[in-house]
């Protein structure tokens, strides 16, 4: 028996595992057990998550570069002697110096550039410290940076603004073939966070909001729900991601078990 197939040009589309998968096992394709997931367009995982833990400072959210430019616009003076401590210990004392607005509004603008025009950081400025902003602001893209903006006032001022916390997990997806370790080539995030939500229980905010997007189709929102992705490991059969994101979405992968999902691919 022979076949005639044309690979799709997306290698994380379900006609290219379908073709892969043909074109590599020959006569012998019957005798792969995930060739029957491959015509349906889906694939199953077992997910495990890990190292689950609650984060108060984002990984890499300030860098030297930025307490100098903090310090810069708040007259500090020279700071080329200064070690990465000095700038951080330097930048949070000067802030305290000031208001609490004033200080919100010199990180807001640092922050945010030109994202916020003057009245918005006027209004943050005050807002911030009442309102868990990196959870509730209109626009998601913001939330990352409202996160680092409010952790940094926090503890220059030891309090006065909301305590900022947020989830760090490490997860491992678990397939049959590497094959379909493909699909977290593109759309990396939307495809996460839909298995996730799989072993998250039914109240899950994500589950409440997100119902239809979970389900199939675009998800524009994936890539501001989830902060910060890393892939820390691949072998032939899984891969393993550290997650970063906020409370408002992902405080229940602390009580999950590893458990069995399914993705349904959408053909191009």
């Amino acid at each position: 028996m022979s076949f005639f197939v044309t690979l799709s040009r997306k290698r994380s589309s379900p006609t290219y595992f379908f073709n892969y998968a043909i074109i590599n096992m020959g006569q012998n394709y019957k005798s792969l057990p995930y060739l029957t997931d491959l015509i349906a367009m889906k694939t199953n995982f077992k997910v495990v998550p890990d190292f689950v833990k609650t984060i108060n400072v984002l990984p890499d959210a300030w860098s030297s570069n930025d307490y100098k430019e903090l310090l810069d616009i708040m007259d500090y003076g020279n700071t080329s002697d200064l070690s990465e401590d000095e700038l951080m210990e330097m930048t949070l004392i000067s802030l305290s110096d000031n208001a609490p607005n004033v200080a919100a509004e010199i990180v807001l603008k640092h922050v945010f550039k030109d994202a916020l025009n003057k009245g918005q950081v006027q209004n943050l400025s005050h807002e911030i410290q009442e309102e868990n902003t990196w959870e509730t602001y209109a626009d998601l893209s913001m939330h990352e940076n409202f996160f680092n903006t409010v952790q940094l006032l926090y503890k220059a001022y030891n309090g006065k603004f909301p305590h900022p916390d947020a989830m760090y997990f490490r997860v491992s997806f678990e397939v049959k073939s590497k094959v379909m370790l493909d699909i977290f080539n593109e759309e990396t995030e939307k495809h996460i966070i839909r298995i996730l939500a799989q072993g998250m229980p039914p109240h899950t905010l994500l589950k409440r909001l997100y119902k239809e997007e979970l389900e199939d189709g675009a998800f524009k929102n994936a890539s501001d729900i989830i902060w910060q992705l890393k892939k820390v490991k691949e072998t032939e059969t899984s891969i393993t991601f550290d997650v970063v994101s906020s409370n408002r979405w992902f405080e229940d992968i602390k009580y999950v078990e590893p458990y069995e999902a399914q993705l349904v691919y959408e053909e191009d």
